[in-house]
């Protein structure tokens, strides 16, 4: 095989295959080029991007080229290139003996899809289980604690405790308690005795008549008795 006549073929095909954007970057001893690759979403500011490099070696295409994985876009760290180029390796041993750049490229091209289109989902997948997550928590927020009888006996007494409403009790019951001078009187038992012996006593009651006067000495007629206007005292002309 003319190993420098396959060589040279295959750069003046991918020349014309990709025009503009391959890159000759060395010729001697042996071809060394670049060609970018993307994920069809690249172009639309989302996806992955980088550039492959081959590299001839003495007997290309009986041995593989030297691929590198240069100016990664977008890798971070949920991309590995080591990755890509182990994918790369394993292509170009199913091509050995024949020209294989153009099948590399686009083994590579299909790999960074398929790796984005995994990033995606997984991106996805997150912010549904975000959203899903916020929703189950709002969810919860309104649909509160489930009340027990023990829970509510609970948040009874601490809720009458916060109130006053243990003290307002004490004090209506201390209220209750007290009694009004009229029922004081009709559960005293002792004043109604004092009253009942003050009756019993009262025939033993002494009254001292000379505080009198002897009314047999005033002389008091019909005419003043009729004249006589209580509450007025003296003559009319005073």
């Amino acid at each position: 095989m003319d190993f420098q006549y396959e060589q040279a073929s295959e750069v003046e095909a991918l020349d014309s295959i990709y025009c503009g954007d391959m890159q000759i970057l060395q010729v001697e001893p042996f071809h060394k080029f670049s060609i970018p690759i993307k994920s069809e979403s690249y172009d639309d500011g989302d996806g992955l991007a980088c550039e492959l490099v081959f590299t001839y070696t003495a007997k290309y295409p009986e041995d593989l080229p030297v691929v590198e994985v240069s100016n990664e876009e977008n890798f971070d760290d949920v991309v590995d290139k080591n990755e890509l180029l182990e994918h790369l390796v394993e292509q170009g041993k199913e091509n050995v003996g024949m020209v294989m750049i153009f099948t590399l490229v686009s083994a590579g091209q299909e790999w960074l899809n398929e790796k984005w289109d995994f990033i995606k989902k997984q991106r996805e997948e997150q912010i549904l289980a975000k959203k899903k997550a916020d929703e189950e928590a709002e969810m919860k927020r309104f649909e509160g604690t489930r009340v027990t009888v023990e829970s509510f006996l609970i948040w009874r007494k601490q809720f009458e405790i916060d109130m006053g409403i243990p003290a307002k009790r004490e004090k209506e019951s201390k209220d209750k308690t007290k009694l009004t001078g009229k029922e004081l009187f009709l559960r005293d038992t002792t004043l109604n005795e004092s009253d009942l012996k003050f009756l019993d006593d009262g025939d033993a009651v002494k009254v001292d008549e000379s505080l009198f006067q002897d009314l047999d000495d005033l002389d008091i007629s019909d005419e003043d008795d009729e004249d006589y206007i209580p509450g007025q005292s003296g003559s009319e002309s005073d």
